[in-house]
């Protein structure tokens, strides 16, 4: 069919965000067009993982031999460390911020429209302009609540710090034999089985509690604890769809729709943000004809995630194609 492409892995953390989050993104062109090139890493980023080894030369990324000046890794605390403490059961979707934001990714993320240059919707500022949105975790059902708040507070926490749980040998759980098992006050037990069979007594990841100093290897769709580390550093909930939200790089201002449930999955199935952005700066550049497509790799300016410039007024630095870095086909 005459057409070219390219084939590019990226990742989200490297783009300014606190989670890894590897995705595979094609460019695909007729012949005649100049086809875009993937944009290199801004930031620097806490591996959570990595590339098959069929797919090892499609990562998008600096050759071994560069030295590339990267913003500093971002952890869960830049991300929301600022807002609110919200409880189990959050009935409100708009609500005041409560506070000053601590770190620039929280002043970045909480700018309005306007200060952001998205003019998609208009230039009037809506009614929950510089409102807190969508600050709202999954409610937990009774039984998960009452075993969360017996989580402790501590970073790595777990389903292991409960009662009657003992961890044995090759790091798996069993229940201990000096400890009565503890029941719910609904009559289940406190410890369930499925936790202590999950990948055969191995993981550490029911109930699992995440912390300020780290980052999550993907924002999923769902919000349930119980096969995934979900729960908030400090309160007694999971996530909510708000820092789930920032985890993505949305902005505040953008508001979801529909269920709960349903704005977990809007968010879990996105591009993420900067991605998307950094992207389409590459498709502008190659529209626009000022990237002639004869290497896959571009080094986005230094400006482009500044707020107030537009991207035309960036020049963008072609860079040579480092040995290994993206398969064309």
């Amino acid at each position: 069919m005459k057409y070219q492409a390219r084939l590019g892995m990226m990742v989200a953390g490297c783009y300014g965000l606190p989670q890894f989050r590897m995705r595979v993104f094609l460019w695909g062109a007729l012949s005649s067009m100049v086809l875009p090139k993937y944009p290199l890493p801004t930031y620097d980023v806490v591996v959570r993982g990595g590339a098959p080894n069929a797919f090892s030369q499609c990562m998008v990324a600096y050759d071994e031999t560069q030295r590339p000046s990267l913003k500093k890794a971002l952890l869960l605390g830049d991300a929301f460390s600022d807002l609110p403490k919200v409880e189990n059961h959050q009935p409100n979707d708009v609500m005041e911020y409560g506070g000053s934001p601590k770190t620039e990714f929280q002043r970045y993320i909480r700018l309005g429209r306007k200060d952001m240059l998205d003019w998609s919707f208009g230039e009037e500022a809506g009614p929950d302009e510089g409102k807190l949105l969508d600050h709202q975790p999954l409610r937990l059902n009774n039984d998960d609540y009452e075993r969360v708040k017996q989580i402790p507070v501590k970073k790595g926490a777990n389903f292991r710090d409960l009662k009657g749980v003992k961890v044995g040998a090759n790091n798996v759980v069993e229940w201990d034999p000096e400890v009565e098992r503890v029941y719910l006050s609904s009559g289940k037990p406190l410890v369930p089985d499925y936790a202590m069979s999950f990948i055969k007594g191995k993981s550490l990841k029911p109930f699992g509690r995440l912390w300020w100093d780290e980052t999550v290897p993907t924002v999923v769709t769902r919000a349930e604890p119980h096969n995934q580390v979900i729960l908030h550093p400090t309160q007694a909930r999971v996530l909510t769809i708000r820092e789930n939200a920032r985890l993505q790089g949305f902005p505040d201002y953008y508001r979801l729709f529909g269920p709960i449930k349903e704005k977990y999955i809007q968010v879990g199935n996105a591009v993420a943000v900067p991605v998307a952005r950094a992207l389409g700066y590459c498709l502008g550049q190659a529209y626009l004809g000022e990237s002639d497509g004869s290497q896959p790799l571009y080094q986005l300016p230094a400006s482009f995630t500044s707020v107030g410039r537009t991207a035309v007024q960036a020049n963008a630095v072609s860079v040579g194609t480092p040995a290994g870095e993206v398969v064309e086909q």
